[in-house]
């Protein structure tokens, strides 16, 4: 080693370390996938924990005890979750034929502009159904059957929600624990990390939930005025994919767009994107910055390489997910940062020679 220079040996150790990290990431990931039943319901109930914490905390504080002050807030997601499940699920039901048939008269008005685009369009629209039904029997029939995925998914979630309770009853133990599992003179180090990552998660929960909700009412009052069908629907889609950062709020407004362009003709759906358009720049330039000014702040290149990233991964699970567990990665790092600058010796000016005089 000796024979080479001073940079091809920095680079050579540089590029051991990217080798060694990967293959650690790599073995992490197929360890994940091996065990994802129990991995997956860990995650969602950290971030459950994270969203539902502020809740469980103001019970305590008003005298209720912890496991029942757990409980209840248990109960209450059922209770919400449900409600709010079922709300989205009536609201696509109901409109779900409508959206669908506007769809199609879309692809038609495109395919009248664009030949065999808007053909292509018009038969995806029409077989919809039918593609749906053969590629959900394929991916069945390749991996598991339908009936153990839902089974697999009610565990899951019920795995879930017994975690959040445990969570929330002995939050207040997280902080002894971690500094007995920390090695020897880290416990502080841990315990600062640890703290940042969840603050990261809690924040990230708690603004886009805010965001999520403000978005689909605004759309969705936009969408009831301009008399766009199914407006209850595409609010609901568009709560729904707020969750996924840029990609999940581009998706669901360009099917309204679409849906106002085929029932009320261009004019309406100018304005129905001019009312996406609005409520976007809203949440770029006001909401953003007003709910998660205090979370961790990560480029959009970030988060839509994390989003690409946790589609390969786990698809719309790991969308989902992608971006909460980034938000905790930097403020890891920035924990870490912050340390290392603050244990860092501050330069101090070398003394001037005496004079020789």
């Amino acid at each position: 080693m000796q024979l080479l220079p001073e940079g091809a040996r920095r680079l050579a150790a540089w590029c051991a370390v990217i080798l060694l990290v990967a293959g650690v990431a790599w073995v992490g990931i197929r360890l994940c996938g091996e065990f994802r039943t129990a991995i997956v319901p860990v995650l969602l109930a950290l971030l459950g924990s994270a969203l539902l914490g502020p809740m469980y905390r103001r019970l305590v504080h008003v005298g209720v005890n912890r496991s029942l002050a757990a409980g209840l807030t248990c109960v209450a997601v059922v209770v919400v979750v449900g409600g709010a499940v079922y709300i989205v699920v009536a609201a696509l039901i109901d409109t779900g034929d409508q959206i669908i048939a506007s769809l199609r008269l879309a692809a038609r008005s495109v395919a009248q502009h664009f030949g065999a685009a808007g053909t292509s369009l018009d038969d995806l629209a029409a077989n919809a159904k039918d593609l749906l039904t053969k590629f959900g029997g394929t991916a069945a029939s390749n991996v598991i059957s339908g009936v153990s995925v839902v089974g697999e998914s009610i565990a899951m979630a019920v795995l879930a929600l017994l975690l959040v309770f445990f969570f929330l009853r002995d939050s207040h133990r997280t902080a002894g624990l971690l500094r007995s599992l920390a090695p020897r003179g880290t416990a502080d180090t841990v315990e600062a990390m640890a703290r940042r990552a969840f603050d990261a998660v809690q924040g990230f929960m708690r603004g886009t939930t805010v965001i999520a909700l403000i978005d689909a009412l605004c759309i969705t009052i936009g969408l009831l005025i301009l008399r766009v069908p199914g407006a209850v629907g595409l609010g609901a889609l568009v709560f729904v994919g707020a969750f996924i950062p840029y990609l999940g709020a581009f998706l669901s407004g360009a099917v309204a767009v679409l849906v106002a362009l085929a029932d009320r003709g261009f004019v309406i759906a100018l304005w129905a994107l001019g009312v996406v358009l609005a409520v976007q720049v809203l949440e770029g330039h006001v909401l953003q910055p007003m709910i998660q000014s205090r979370t961790v702040q990560m480029h959009p290149a970030v988060v839509m390489l994390a989003i690409t990233a946790g589609a390969s991964v786990a698809g719309i699970l790991g969308m989902l997910l992608a971006v909460p567990l980034t938000a905790a990665g930097f403020g890891v790092l920035a924990e870490l940062r912050t340390r290392y600058e603050s244990a860092s010796p501050s330069p101090q000016a070398s003394p001037s020679p005496p004079d020789a005089s």
